[in-house]
């Protein structure tokens, strides 16, 4: 029984697989007055301006006690700032309301945090109302949460507009999309992610055909890679693996493995992993293997898996199988899946099964189709077929089609048919040739053409050949050859027939030689009936047999013709016959002659009997 699948190779589940989790957002942010913000002052700038504010503080200048307040808070001196804010509280300036809230959440007083700022969002402080909505969300007061994470971003608070996005997306509210939107418009680089993301999902949703998502996929996904491409810009390392994956689909692999490379730098192991596939692709294996150990030492079991193949390719298998359990211990059943692959290779039957069955039972439907073989290669037919059929709804085309040989070998050929045409629908060649046969045996013509080119096209020699035959039947017959005319153009059905042929299809070698010779191209007829003869066609052999004594090599004629007679041709024996009668040879003519009644078929027996007799009488008289 020829099943399928028994010489499977690594199963790969992708280059990186969808994260679960999201980016923790910032906690609460300071309000700070813009003279005090100069990013690129020196420490001793700093201890100078510090200074200064410290003297207009000591004064009773309000600002000055917030702006102090503020640069000790940010600096971690919470025991030195806390009396500055205060101070400023007191005399009703919002910032420092707002940052005396940030050092008292800090410090664990989470309640009274959240009441200095109420006080400063009243007041106007947008940095407080998106603590004071962040407080009330942890506290599970969504009404709350969202009238002062909106009062937050309608004021234009970053922050703000992307926690208010956050909350409305947990609720499945329509209007997250327009708050993520504002966000990353105002470089909130996990706004960007997360709005890229969410494009994605809906481009995906189009492409499926699902009629409720207004806007279509094509600008989806094209307005995904921009946000994309703001995050990753913005050192976002998920964003940087989502814009490699889609450079890579495209086919611009430079600028891919440039994303997939900042990512894996900033810690990615997905995109370590992806990066070593597309050096594996390019032919750098030992870069690869680099990116790959560096991913799978921080638990991608993709990477371990790609490491366990690469050393199985290089006959180190001990270490390949270490890798393939690195990969299962992770949590990845390919692992469990290729280490029966490697048992299996080395003859070592017993653990294949465990390993199979190991990931069979996870729900892995190639390792449930590999035991199954495995089962049925051992006789167990009753083992094998529920885990073919597992394997089967679970979508493995190879299982489909296994089924279907288990059936038909049963003689259940409309429930092997069923089976086949699943598994052909799903672009298996050989069952599609299947189902072309099927067809063509109950008469439906058209229906078993289009399975049969299906096949042909997926380079089935034997759809080819059965194709070229149906096309030949319908066609009409074509005038006789004349010295002189013009080679007619090459039909269709004599396009499959040479295809077929070129695949070493000997049926079709010999039918496209009776072509080369029917518009007399003999030279092509006797490549093509040569090949097909050497590769062991007696049908071919006769006709190079045919071909030579026609052009004269009579002796050569009669090689090929014995070949073709040792494999039981009939009509070769008669040609046999008469040529050693012709000889002379009359005990060697009446031998074949015999030969040839034996092996008919009926038209051959009566010739090659009378032959026999004539001979016989020769001999006697």
């Amino acid at each position: 029984m020829d099943v399928m699948g028994d010489k499977a190779t690594l199963f790969e589940t992708g280059r990186f697989v969808q994260p679960s989790d999201e980016e923790a957002t910032p906690d609460q942010t300071l309000d700070e007055h813009d003279e005090s913000r100069d990013e690129n002052r020196d420490e001793t700038g700093e201890a100078v301006e510090e200074a200064r504010q410290r003297l207009a503080a000591e004064a009773g200048d309000v600002e000055a006690m917030s702006v102090l307040g503020a640069m000790l808070l940010r600096r971690g001196d919470l025991d030195g700032a806390e009396p500055h804010l205060r101070a400023a509280t007191a005399a009703g300036d919002r910032a420092a309301a707002n940052n005396l809230g940030v050092l008292l959440h800090q410090r664990g007083y989470a309640d009274e945090a959240a009441g200095w700022w109420r006080v400063a969002a009243v007041a106007g402080s947008a940095a407080a109302a998106h603590a004071l909505g962040r407080h009330h969300r942890e506290r599970g007061d969504e009404p709350a949460a969202e009238y002062w994470l909106r009062q937050s971003a309608e004021q234009g608070h970053v922050l703000g507009a992307y926690a208010l996005a956050d909350l409305l997306e947990h609720r499945g509210d329509r209007g997250a999309e327009r708050w993520m939107r504002a966000a990353a418009e105002r470089g909130h680089r996990e706004a960007a992610y997360r709005l890229a993301r969410a494009l994605d999902r809906q481009g995906e949703r189009v492409a499926d055909g699902d009629k409720s998502v207004a806007d279509n996929g094509v600008s989806s996904s094209a307005e995904a890679e921009q946000w994309y491409r703001q995050a990753a810009a913005r050192g976002h390392r998920r964003a940087a693996l989502h814009l490699g994956a889609i450079l890579e689909k495209r086919g611009d692999l430079k600028e891919a493995g440039r994303w997939y490379l900042t990512s894996a730098k900033d810690g990615e192991p997905r995109a370590a992993c992806a990066l070593g596939f597309l050096l594996r692709d390019a032919g750098d294996t030992e870069n690869a293997a680099v990116w790959w150990l560096r991913a799978a030492q921080d638990g991608n079991g993709n990477a371990a898996n790609a490491l366990g193949a690469l050393y199985a390719e290089r006959g180190q298998t001990q270490t390949a199988e270490r890798w393939y359990r690195a990969a299962m211990d992770a949590g990845d059943d390919n692992g469990a899946y290729n280490l029966g692959l490697l048992c299996a290779e080395q003859g070592r039957i017993a653990q294949a099964e465990q390993w199979y069955r190991r990931a069979a039972y996870a729900g892995h439907r190639e390792a449930a189709n590999a035991l199954a073989i495995l089962l049925l290669q051992g006789g167990d037919t009753a083992g094998a077929e529920p885990w073919f059929s597992k394997a089967a709804e679970a979508g493995s085309v190879d299982a489909a089609f296994n089924l279907g040989i288990l059936f038909a070998g049963r003689g259940e050929d409309a429930v092997a048919l069923r089976w086949y045409e699943r598994a052909a629908a799903a672009g298996h060649t050989e069952a599609a040739l299947q189902v072309g046969m099927a067809r063509l045996r109950d008469g439906d013509e058209l229906e078993a053409e289009r399975h049969l080119r299906c096949a042909a096209g997926g380079g089935s020699a034997e759809a080819a050949y059965r194709l070229a035959a149906v096309l030949d039947a319908r066609r009409p017959p074509a005038p006789a050859h004349e010295l002189g005319e013009s080679v007619h153009e090459k039909t269709e059905c004599e396009e499959w027939y040479e295809r077929a042929a070129s695949q070493g299809h000997r049926r079709a070698q010999v039918r496209v030689g009776m072509l080369a010779a029917a518009r007399g191209d003999v030279v092509e007829a006797a490549r093509w009936y040569r090949e097909a003869a050497e590769a062991g066609s007696r049908n071919g052999a006769f006709n190079l047999g045919l071909l030579l004594a026609r052009e004269g090599s009579e002796p050569e004629a009669a090689v090929w013709w014995t070949r073709a007679a040792d494999a039981g041709h009939g009509r070769a024996a008669l040609r046999l016959a008469l040529v050693y009668a012709r000889r002379g040879e009359l005990a060697e003519g009446q031998r074949w002659a015999d030969r040839a009644v034996s092996l008919g078929p009926g038209e051959v027996a009566e010739r090659a009997a009378r032959l026999r007799d004539a001979l016989r009488e020769e001999l006697s008289a």
